[in-house]
This record gives C-alpha cells, sequence and structure tokens, in this order.
C-alpha cells in the first residue's frame, strides 16, 4: 500500500527531499508487494472467494499503489517539483488509507493508525508542512467516510457483516473524536520533532565548518607567523633600494616607470602578508570609543594617494563630521580600509568609490562602501567572506574574510546590496552612537580625489 513508513527515523534528515523521496518510494514498492503476499495468503487460507467485493477492491488497492509507485519514480526522474510531488504522495496515501478503512471495518476500524503513520512520512519529508497536510487531508477523508455511511450515502462493502458498520450516534462520536483527536497530536508531535532535528542538523553542519574553519585558520597561523618576518624584511629592504634608485636623476621615464610596478607591487605583498596575519592570529578587540567619521575621511585620504587611486579610481568620503562608535580603533580602521582597498580594486577606470558615514534616526551608526564595479551575483554572494575566496584575477581572497572576522568580534552587522553589473554597496552598522573622548582633527564634511589624467601616473 502507499503510505509505507518503517524506517522513518532513518529518513528524517537523512538528506536532501530527492533522496528522502527515492527511499521512500522504494519502501513503499517492498511494503505494497508484502502486503500483495499477506493478502494472497489470507484469503486462500480462510476460503475467501476472490470474485468477491472485498477481495477485488484490496486487489485493487494494491495495483494503485503499484501504480502510484511506478509514477512517483518517473517524477523522481526528472527532478522538477519535489515539493508538489511530496504533497501529492501525503494525499494519495490518505486516500488509499481510507480505502482500506472502509473495506476493515469503516469508522472503526483499526486501519486508521495508518493515517497517523502518514503524517510521519510527511513529518520526514517536508516538516511541519508535510504533517499539517497529512493530519488535514485524513482527518476530512476520515469524517467524510464516517458521515457518508452513518448518513446512508455509502452501502458497507456487500460481503462484509452489517452490524460491524451499524454503530449507535455515542460510539461514533466517540471513534471520531479519538481518532481526529490522536491524528492531530502525531502530526503535532511528528511535525515538531522534524523540525527540531532539521535544526539540530544544521546546527551541526554549521559546527562542523567552524571547526574546519578554526583548524584551517590555525595552520595559516603557524605558517603566517613563520613567513611574515622572513618575507617582510626583503620586502623592506626592495622597497627602500627603488625608493633611492627612482630617486637617480639619470633614470629615463621608462626606468622610473618599472620603479612604480615594483613599488606598487611591494606595496600589494606587504598588504597580503598583513592580511593573513590579521587573519589567522587575531587578538581580542580593546574597545574604546573611536570617530569612525574622522578615521573613514583619513583612510580615503590615504587611499586617494596610493595605488589606482592616483590615476584612474576616484574615492571620495561623504557623510558626518564626526561621529563616536564603540570599537578598537586599529581594528575598525582595518576594516575601512579593506572594504576601500577591495572597492578600488573592484572598479574601472573613470569610475568612483564613495565611503559614507551616516547617523540614523534611530542613533546608530551606519558606515557604507560603495562602487560602480562589476557587482556580485547571488552564488558569489554566499561565499565572499570565505577566506581565499575571490572573484577577481587577482588576489588571496582574505582581505574581506578580515572585515567579517573584525565586524563578528565587534558585534557588527554587515549586509551587502548588489547585482550583477551594477556595482556593489557593503554596509556595516556599527551599532549605536556614543560620546566622544576628544574632538575630531577634521572639519571638512567631503573630502576625496578625482581621477588624475589617466596617462599620468599609471604603473
Amino acid at each position: 500500500m502507499s503510505g509505507f513508513s518503517l524506517g522513518l527515523p532513518d529518513i528524517v534528515g537523512a538528506g536532501p527531499l530527492p533522496r528522502r523521496l527515492a527511499l521512500l518510494t522504494l519502501l513503499r514498492l517492498v511494503f505494497t508487494v508484502c502486503a500483495l503476499a499477506l493478502v494472497g495468503a489470507l484469503y486462500l487460507k480462510t476460503g475467501y472467494d476472490p470474485t468477491a467485493f472485498t477481495p477485488r477492491a484490496m486487489l485493487a488497492a494494491l495495483v494503485w499503489s503499484f501504480s502510484l509507485a511506478g509514477i512517483y519514480a518517473l517524477v523522481l526522474r526528472r527532478g522538477r517539483g519535489l515539493e508538489r510531488l511530496a504533497d501529492a504522495q501525503i494525499l494519495l496515501d490518505q486516500v488509499t488509507w481510507t480505502g482500506v478503512v472502509y473495506l476493515t471495518g469503516g469508522v472503526s476500524s483499526g486501519a486508521t493508525s495508518f493515517y497517523g503513520l502518514t503524517c510521519l512520512v510527511g513529518a520526514s519529508l517536508t516538516g511541519l508542512r508535510g504533517a499539517t497536510i497529512a493530519a488535514m487531508s485524513g482527518g476530512l477523508l476520515y469524517v467524510g467516510l464516517t458521515s457518508a455511511l452513518a448518513r446512508g450515502w455509502l452501502a458497507p462493502p456487500p460481503d462484509q457483516p452489517p452490524n460491524i458498520y451499524e454503530l449507535a450516534p455515542g460510539e461514533v462520536s466517540f471513534y471520531l473524536v479519538v481518532n481526529v483527536l490522536v491524528l492531530v497530536v502525531v502530526a503535532l508531535l511528528a511535525g515538531t520533532l522534524a523540525e527540531r532535528l532539521r535544526w539540530t542538523g544544521g546546527e551541526l553542519k554549521l559546527a562542523t565548518e567552524r571547526a574546519d574553519q578554526a583548524e584551517r585558520m590555525a595552520a595559516l597561523g603557524r605558517l603566517a607567523a613563520g613567513l611574515a618576518h622572513e618575507i617582510r624584511n626583503p620586502l623592506g629592504s626592495i622597497a627602500g633600494s627603488i625608493e633611492l634608485l627612482r630617486a637617480a636623476p639619470q633614470l629615463s621615464e621608462e626606468d622610473r616607470r618599472l620603479c612604480d610596478i615594483v613599488q606598487r607591487e611591494t606595496r600589494r605583498l606587504n598588504d597580503l602578508v598583513t592580511d593573513m596575519v590579521d587573519l589567522a592570529r587575531p587578538r581580542k578587540p580593546l574597545l574604546a570609543s573611536v570617530d569612525v567619521a574622522s578615521l573613514a575621511r583619513e583612510l580615503v585620504e590615504l587611499a586617494s594617494r596610493s595605488g589606482r587611486a592616483i590615476s584612474d579610481v576616484a574615492v571620495r568620503y561623504v557623510g558626518e563630521d564626526s561621529v563616536g562608535v564603540r570599537a578598537d580603533g586599529a581594528q575598525l580602521r582595518q576594516l575601512v580600509w579593506n572594504l576601500v582597498r577591495n572597492a578600488v580594486q573592484a572598479s574601472g577606470p573613470g569610475e568612483e568609490v564613495v565611503v559614507r558615514v551616516v547617523l540614523r534616526p534611530d542613533q546608530r551608526v551606519e558606515l557604507s562602501v560603495t562602487d560602480r564595479g562589476p557587482g556580485i551575483d547571488e552564488q558569489q554572494r554566499e561565499r565572499l567572506f570565505d577566506a581565499f575566496f575571490t572573484t577577481r584575477s587577482q588576489g588571496a581572497g582574505i582581505g574581506l574574510a578580515v572585515v567579517k572576522r573584525i565586524a563578528d568580534e565587534h558585534r557588527f552587522v554587515i549586509t551587502v546590496d548588489s547585482q550583477a553589473g551594477s556595482g556593489a554597496t557593503f554596509r556595516v552598522d556599527l551599532g549605536r552612537a556614543v560620546p566622544l573622548s576628544q574632538p575630531s582633527p577634521f572639519s571638512t564634511a567631503e573630502v576625496g580625489a578625482t581621477p588624475a589624467d589617466p596617462a599620468a601616473g599609471k604603473g
């Protein structure tokens, strides 16, 4: 019969919906074969007339179940509309059980327990939603069958004893109340348990992922600690030597351009080492009152005089003159710098990066960094803050991971507004504004740089 539910503890939360549906379809076929063998053996042993109504109806129900299992398998093979398939299975199972209840005693039939088993099946497939569909459909079908038999709209099976189906009104009410109540309780318990199991499974998966990430970060920390000193020393020597070489008057313009390239790549390597160390060896933030508006303007000034922002990308600040937040100043500076650097790297020639610090009406401070680059699609957004994930041909994918770590440790909330091809805006809720211990050294509300002549300073 359809609606088989043995082995449900192994099905609940055992994997994606297609896997659970496939397992349930297989179990349904096994159960139907066993039921067919059992019915056949029973009728052969008791000498029932195979041409009577009940044996023919039972055989029709088994054929119906076999046909449904085949249809389910075909739809499952297509891989589309699986939630609708799950709902259809639940509804058709309850229809099948209603036929079995009718053939085995009507209102007082022990087969009414199969309604509850279908609630368990529904819970295993789609959680509380599936259990609710099973309970509502089973209850309505059972009440409808009971009313039809009580009012004489549906005659009992002709080969069954009539006294089994002739019950007093009090007995009918008793069976109705008990069976419907049991159905509701089973549905609630099964649905709640299934949702709880799925939530627990999700938490376990998340904890496992976090443990794996922590292990990777620990390994990276050991590697970064060993390499940072070894890399930075030669980088410092290279940067100092190139600076001295660039100041030589006999250098040609081509030589100076090559020196600029070496300087730029040296800074990029130094930034990469810094990001690796910050990501792998985090420290607990030392919270204090920090003027985030002043800090953001200072970093905009710095970004406007370094890297690509010198030549073809504008970096501009718009927002509050001064506003305080509670944060670790050095880590907040790293967060803002990484967001600005990421936006500049994502921008094309002639585009602009805008940094804003806004005090909202609810007295919460919001930092946003907007670029007009290629944007971020939905799939990339899910992994945007993962370490070593990057959408660019250059870069190690560490900067935004550092941003996320700092934000999490400060309990800041980061959101990303973006669509592919239309740029991106990173928003950071920095919490409620706090008083500043000293006035901001800045007084302008807008600081920035416009792109210089594209031919100037390029390297």
